[in-house]
């Protein structure tokens, strides 16, 4: 950010007398979207209430799952695990429509539906008898067609990254085999919230310890890309800004921490210190300083480029998105007269700048895409 800050980068300048601007855009989106103030946490489980219907909460009725909060939480995490590895970036073309409902959706809350509607099949599961799980043994072994088909995809409606995705299932399940010491014996991805009410004190664990437990035992699940003393390093990048040149964002598996904490939570356990999570740096966020000035590209045609990840000059756009997340969320509760305690990154996130990306690209773009093209393998964005 200091590198852009001062005026070293060759990509992006920074225009801070447009944050109040910006923070008003996000206030704006937030009064509409909630109107009283009561903000949830950024997570997936917003997806899988997409069109107003609240899947989740069905599917935990239909099995009685409310009888046993421990249970309960078992089987969110093993929905919300394998969904979130699944929510990268859809492309503009594609579309689900939800049978049951029979709604459409696209992108992120089409995705989430996508896999909630995958799960309950017991797809995720290597016992017909208990459908709602979801173990190493049925993750190893899913095929791309099986995938293709769960996520009504065809010629006419194509999913960007489907192999990635489908090599991204079967990695995950080879990780959660070995590594029975969070996930157990059998190899069951719900065995995690065992893992972490053990290691909570007094029912209460801290954001940064979930999020420390997921790089750890999931991090061998990323692709291999840059390493660093035989460790695959996954979401992580080269800059010359940092004096070590890598920049970290594990923009996934902090999505996956936000979306852990509400089944956490209402399995009793108290989740401190959520601030030690960073905003997202995803092309909702990104885009949204992108379209409101904030971040402005020196090239003229940085919006007709097609990029890919490990670009210096996406890096760095995601690097300042990480900050200026951070001075955002602090704007928006001045304007709302709200603390951190009472409004943290969490909600500002959800009520809120990912919200207001998503909105600022609707005015903007036919079809709403990011103000930029960026290439992706489907583990990324």
């Amino acid at each position: 950010m200091a590198w852009v800050e001062q005026g070293r980068s060759a990509h992006l300048t920074w225009h801070p007398h447009k944050l109040d601007t910006v923070a008003s855009y996000v206030v704006d989106t937030i009064r509409l979207r909630y109107p009283d103030l009561d903000v949830p946490y950024h997570s997936r489980n917003r997806h899988f209430e997409a069109g107003g219907v609240d899947r989740w909460r069905k599917l935990a009725r239909r099995y009685e799952l409310d009888a046993d909060p421990h249970e309960r939480a078992r089987v969110a995490i093993d929905l919300v695990i394998p969904s979130v590895l699944l929510d990268a970036g859809a492309g503009a073309d594609w579309k689900f429509f939800d049978r049951p409902t029979e709604h459409t959706h696209v992108r992120s809350e089409g995705l989430g539906v996508a896999s909630l509607r995958l799960f309950e099949t017991g797809a995720l599961s290597a016992f017909a008898s208990h459908p709602l799980r979801c173990d190493a043994l049925a993750l190893q072994t899913m095929t791309a067609q099986r995938l293709a088909t769960a996520f009504q995809m065809t010629a006419d409606n194509p999913l960007v990254g489907l192999d990635g995705r489908c090599a991204l299932l079967r990695a995950l399940g080879e990780v959660v085999a070995a590594t029975p010491a969070v996930f157990g014996e059998c190899g069951r991805l719900g065995n995690l919230y065992d893992y972490l009410r053990a290691h909570a004190h007094d029912n209460r664990i801290s954001a940064a310890f979930i999020l420390d437990t997921l790089l750890r035992a999931l991090g061998p699940v990323w692709p291999g890309r840059a390493t660093l003393q035989g460790v695959s390093l996954g979401d992580c990048w080269r800059h010359p800004a940092p004096a070590d040149g890598w920049v970290p964002f594990h923009k996934l598996t902090q999505w996956l921490t936000y979306s852990l904490l509400e089944p956490l939570e209402q399995s009793g356990l108290q989740i401190e210190g959520l601030d030690a999570l960073t905003g997202l740096p995803e092309y909702r966020n990104g885009g949204l300083l992108l379209d409101l000035g904030l971040l402005v590209p020196r090239d003229a045609d940085f919006s007709v480029k097609t990029w890919k990840v490990d670009d210096e000059a996406i890096v760095e756009w995601r690097a300042v998105t990480v900050i200026a997340l951070d001075r955002i969320a602090e704007a928006v509760r001045a304007q709302l007269g709200l603390s951190a305690a009472e409004f943290p990154l969490a909600r500002v996130l959800e009520g809120g700048t990912w919200a207001a990306g998503r909105r600022i690209a609707a005015e903007r773009r036919p079809g709403g895409g990011p103000p930029l093209t960026l290439v992706s393998d489907g583990t990324v964005f």
